[in-house]
């Protein structure tokens, strides 16, 4: 990835003999003079993940924003979402740290520990035109009340996607996009059987369906922490107790909410389990395809699935006691190693800011973090009228009505400790999503396990 050059009123001076001297640059034309920014050039180091689109997304707002600024330059640095931790960890220990980047929640937690990022509160006290008001509610990530290391980059949640046409075909009505109406868990398998078909078209009613052969599942899911915690937390559990001093991803409510997803792929044979997905491609893709008939995915799959002209839409998800959607987002943050943060944070408000960086959240990458964008009914055209291919008819309710509504702030928000237990439980749950044990006896064990870095059990 090529670096922008910003410094390049010399080299325009050498190929068109323009002088400079007190501020003005002569461009050769007799009594003709226009004045230069004569301010200091700066190069900032952005590091990031995502997809190919997002990528192509990121460089095209980035480039923007040095139209807009050019005496600030911007070195993007891509890294796969599956090494960006390692290369972060490494950079930092080579005294390579860029000056702003995301950040994933487990290794943010530990830097932050390390005083390694710079309270971004401080920014917002000392910004004329920006207020913590001005912000969704949960979006910080703190390390104490009035200090917050990160701030989401964006305004992220889950929905349930489904292909129109493949629905209509097998005689199932759409998911609703209202919580109030959501399906019930059994009508969402009921429905998930019904699409999910084996090499010979039969589903997964039929007395001959051949659960290992299947053709095309009814619904994928994956099986990271926020995926799960839409039903953890909308059947009433949570990893933490209120007072954040005791794990209790354990408790029976937590439990019951992650057998059922087990038993979609073990009982009703409507999902793939981890194993099988490793032969499948990546969610949206098996959408496109018509390997999946619904899928269980974020806000940013709007980008890929708008830019492939997929037939799609939006509903909330099924219910347990009632549907909510996880609120997550990576964060951005600025390291404390920077030599211009001030020109970081103005990157950040820039990227923040539709107005400036519309693609972004137009295109479906991006959800808002800013308040009024979700409320203004002329701000909302702007970025999801402008693209009806990335905003179907269903997101405006099951995405942002339900991020506002009954949205659930992620756990990488508060979870201490996330780096020893991610890994913990992720390990620990493989054998429930094989179908080799109950979740309540896995999730004892997890407990046991990482309870020691709690005050409590």
């Amino acid at each position: 990835m090529r670096f922008r050059a910003i410094g390049v009123f010399g080299a325009i001076a050498a190929l068109m003999g323009i002088a400079a001297f007190a501020g003005y640059a002569y461009i050769g034309r007799e009594g003709s003079a226009k004045p230069i920014d004569t301010r200091p050039q700066v190069a900032l180091k952005f590091t990031y993940w995502g997809s190919i689109e997002e990528k192509r997304a990121i460089e095209n707002a980035l480039a923007k924003f040095t139209e807009e600024y050019p005496w600030i330059g911007v070195e993007p640095i891509h890294y796969p979402n599956s090494d960006y931790n390692t290369k972060m960890m490494a950079m930092s220990a080579s005294n390579e740290e860029p000056d702003i980047a995301y950040m994933t929640t487990e290794l943010g937690e530990v830097f932050s520990s390390e005083d390694k990022f710079l309270n971004l509160f401080d920014f917002l006290a000392d910004d004329d035109r920006l207020r913590q008001a001005d912000f969704l509610d949960y979006i910080w990530y703190k390390s104490a009340d009035d200090v917050a290391w990160g701030v989401s980059t964006a305004a992220e949640c889950f929905g349930l996607y489904y292909r129109t046409d493949l629905l209509r075909e097998a005689g199932v009505q759409a998911p609703p996009s209202r919580a109030e109406q959501a399906w019930t868990w059994d009508q969402f398998v009921d429905a998930a059987k019904r699409l999910t078909i084996d090499e010979q078209g039969r589903n997964a009613y039929d007395p001959a369906f051949d659960h290992t052969r299947i053709a095309r599942y009814g619904i994928m899911f994956e099986t990271w922490s926020d995926p799960l915690n839409n039903f953890v937390f909308g059947n009433g559990g949570d990893w933490v107790g209120e007072d954040g001093a005791r794990f209790r991803l354990h408790s029976p409510e937590s439990a019951e909410a992650i057998q059922k997803l087990a038993d979609l792929i073990n009982v009703h044979h409507v999902a793939p389990s981890p194993y099988e997905s490793k032969s499948l491609p990546a969610m949206n893709v098996s959408l496109q395809a018509g390997l999946a008939a619904m899928i269980i995915d974020g806000q940013w799959i709007n980008l890929d699935l708008g830019k492939a002209g997929v037939a799609f839409d939006i509903g909330v998800l099924p219910k347990l006691k009632k549907s909510v959607t996880v609120g997550l987002s990576g964060a951005t943050v600025i390291f404390r190693s920077s030599d211009h943060p001030k020109e970081a944070w103005l990157l950040y408000k820039w990227l923040s800011d539709p107005n400036k960086a519309l693609n972004l959240y137009s295109d479906g990458l991006w959800m808002p973090v800013l308040r009024k964008w979700y409320t203004e009914p002329e701000l909302v055209a702007k970025w999801v009228d402008a693209n009806p291919a990335a905003h179907p008819p269903g997101f405006r309710e099951a995405m942002m009505t339900q991020l506002l509504e009954n949205g659930m702030p992620s756990v990488g928000y508060y979870l201490r400790n996330q780096m020893e237990i991610f890994p913990a439980v992720t390990a620990g749950l493989l054998p429930v999503w094989q179908g080799e044990r109950k979740a309540a006896d896995a999730l004892r064990d997890i407990a046991d396990q990482v309870s020691g870095l709690y005050s409590q059990k």
